[in-house]
């Protein structure tokens, strides 16, 4: 069965918007681009979340995500109006390397991407990157802090990630609204300060 979002009521997309800017959510398989997008959203996000189910075992690494019983199969999507003028269609991609196809239709029109990393799962972030890196976009790297985890310094990360030094990296805990909220204000910068 399709899904038909309903958009006579507006709750997708809004007509009086000047300046629709497309941004992704991205990162590696279960590092929180789900609950991102469920943080920041101001409409109920649309999900694309199943159930795991054995077809996944030994393939999906589940090592570091205790408790994850879904995963995104397509895409989640969200809105954020930050004006009258301006408003932020959030894009969240799936994270394993099988949805990889998903990528090149979900990147046309991308303005730039939040990559979402889980500082103990660094490793997982290279493909991600290299994604992005293709497709030409240009991102800030967000450093979702878990409970759980050792806390690592910045540089430790960028110099783990082979960042550029232009690359803005920040941290941010993809549960609470203000530290996301961060995570996009530092995005959004960095993109107006690649048009200047």
């Amino acid at each position: 069965m399709a899904f038909k979002p309903a958009l006579d009521d507006g709750v997708y997309l809004r007509e009086s918007v000047q300046t629709a800017a497309k941004i992704l959510v991205v990162g590696h398989f279960a590092v929180g681009k789900t609950t991102f997008i469920g943080t920041m959203s101001e409409i109920p996000p649309l999900r694309t979340e199943e159930l795991m189910t054995q077809a996944g075992e030994g393939i999906d690494d589940l090592k570091g995500t205790t408790g994850k019983t879904t995963t995104t199969v397509a895409m989640d999507f969200g809105r954020l109006t930050l004006s009258d003028r301006l408003v932020l269609y959030l894009f969240g991609t799936p994270g394993q390397q099988r949805f990889v196809q998903v990528w090149e239709d979900m990147s046309r029109g991308a303005l730039g991407a939040l990559v979402l990393v889980d500082p103990e799962r660094l490793e997982e972030s290279f493909p991600v990157m290299d994604l992005v890196e293709h497709y030409g976009i240009p991102y800030t790297i967000a450093v979702n802090r878990f409970d759980d985890t050792e806390t690592h310094q910045d540089e430790e990360i960028r110099e783990a990630l082979d960042l550029l030094p232009e690359t803005p990296l920040v941290n941010c805990d993809a549960r609470d609204q203000r530290s996301s909220a961060n995570a996009l204000i530092v995005l959004v910068r960095y993109l107006q300060s690649r048009l200047r």
